[in-house]
C-alpha cells in the first residue's frame, strides 16, 4: 500500500447506517481512529437522523437526505470547525445515527395489583397488561438526556423505565376514571386514549412521543371471578329454588362417580329413605309448597288425595334416577314397595 493509499484509507468518505435490526435505537458510526474527510457524503435514510457530536457537544442534527459535509450545508459545523481547521482539512467527529421510526410491540404489565374502590365489589385488586408504541421525535435531546456516550443503544435498555412511567400514569387514570370493574372491558380504548394524552409531557421531556397505548386485559382476583361466575349462574337460573335444584343435581352426579355409587356418600341411599330420598324431596320442595290440594268434601278425602300425589311424585323421581343409572334396579324396587305400602 502506497503512502497516498494509506492516507486515503484514514479518511471517512461515506457515512451511512444500514439497520438490519428491529430494536436498535442509536448507533455510533465507527470514527474512533478515523477522520471525516471534508466533502464526505452523509446518507441519512427515512426513519433515521444523524447527530454530529464535536468536542463533547451536539453540533448538528441532520434529517433524512444525502449531504456533502462542508460549511455550506452544515452551518453549526462550520461555526465550530471553520476557525480551527478550515474547510480543506479533515476533522474528527462522532456521528450518531438515531432511529426515528416507530417502535411497536413494546410490552407492559402490572407486577403488583392495583388497588381500586369499586361500587359493586368494594375494594378490589386489579391486574392489567398490554402493549405500547413510541418513537424518538427529538434525536438531540434523546441522545443528550438518555443515551449519553453509549455507542449501541437498544430498546431493552429503556423498556423498564418507560414501563414504570406508563404504569404510574395508568394507575392514576384508572383511579380517577371511576369505571366499575364490570364495565372496564368496554372502556379499554377510552382509557388508552386518555393515558396517551396525559403522559405526553413525560415522554417529551426525553425527546420521545408515545404513539399508541393498548390495554389487552384488566383482570380481577380469582375469588372475585368465582363470585361473578356464581352470580351469572344464579341469574341464568332465575330464582333460589331453581338454584337449589341445580346444586342438588350436581351433587347427585358427583356422588355417582364415587366408589360405590350413591351409597358412597353419607349413609347411602339404601338406609331408610337415604340420601337419594332427601335429595328427591329437596328437588321437589318448591313444587310441593306451591301445590294446593284439590277441593274435597271432607278433610280425610283431601289428605288421602294429597298423600297419593306425594307418593306418585316420589315414584316418578325414583324412576328418573333409575333411568339415569344413578340407582340400581333392586334399590328402585325396594323404594317403590316401601312407598306403595303407604297408600
Amino acid at each position: 500500500m502506497g503512502l497516498m493509499d494509506w492516507a486515503k484509507s484514514q479518511f471517512i468518505e461515506i457515512i451511512e447506517w444500514l439497520d438490519d435490526t428491529r430494536d436498535t435505537m442509536v448507533y455510533r458510526f465507527p470514527v474512533h481512529s478515523n477522520e471525516i474527510k471534508n466533502g464526505a457524503k452523509l446518507i441519512v435514510r427515512e426513519g433515521q437522523a444523524a447527530v454530529f457530536v464535536l468536542q463533547g457537544k451536539i453540533a448538528d442534527v441532520m434529517a433524512p437526505g444525502t449531504y456533502t459535509i462542508d460549511g455550506k450545508n452544515t452551518p453549526i459545523l462550520s461555526t465550530i470547525l471553520g476557525w480551527k481547521y478550515g474547510f480543506a482539512s479533515p476533522f474528527k467527529s462522532e456521528v450518531y445515527f438515531v432511529a426515528t421510526r416507530e417502535f411497536t410491540g413494546m410490552k407492559w404489565g402490572t407486577q403488583n395489583p392495583i388497588m381500586m374502590r369499586d361500587q359493586d365489589f368494594g375494594i378490589v385488586r386489579l391486574r392489567a397488561f398490554g402493549s405500547y408504541a413510541f418513537q424518538v421525535t427529538d434525536p438531540g435531546l434523546f441522545l443528550k438526556d438518555i443515551v449519553g456516550t453509549d455507542g449501541l443503544y437498544e430498546t431493552d435498555k429503556l423498556s423498564d423505565y418507560l414501563r414504570d412511567m406508563l404504569l404510574q400514569s395508568f394507575a392514576q387514570a384508572l383511579g380517577t376514571a371511576k369505571i366499575p370493574a364490570l364495565d372496564l372491558a368496554a372502556n379499554y380504548r377510552n382509557l388508552g386514549t386518555s393515558l396517551t394524552k396525559d403522559i405526553t409531557a413525560d415522554f417529551a421531556s426525553h425527546g420521545l412521543t408515545l404513539t399508541h397505548f393498548i390495554i389487552s386485559n384488566i383482570s380481577v382476583p380469582p375469588e372475585v371471578e368465582a363470585a361473578l361466575d356464581k352470580r351469572s349462574e344464579m341469574g341464568a337460573l332465575g330464582d333460589l329454588n331453581k338454584f337449589t335444584q341445580f346444586q342438588v343435581a350436581n351433587a347427585i352426579t358427583e356422588a355417582a362417580k364415587q366408589p360405590g355409587g350413591m351409597a358412597g356418600m353419607g349413609m347411602g341411599m339404601g338406609a331408610g329413605m337415604g340420601m337419594g330420598g332427601m335429595m328427591v324431596n329437596q328437588m321437589n320442595q318448591a313444587a310441593y309448597a306451591a301445590q294446593q290440594p284439590p277441593p274435597a268434601a271432607a278433610p280425610v278425602a283431601a289428605a288421602a288425595v294429597s298423600a297419593g300425589d306425594d307418593v306418585m311424585a316420589r315414584l316418578g323421581q325414583l324412576k328418573k334416577l333409575l333411568d339415569a343409572g344413578l340407582i340400581e334396579k333392586a334399590e328402585f324396587d325396594e323404594k317403590k314397595k316401601d312407598l306403595l305400602s303407604k297408600l
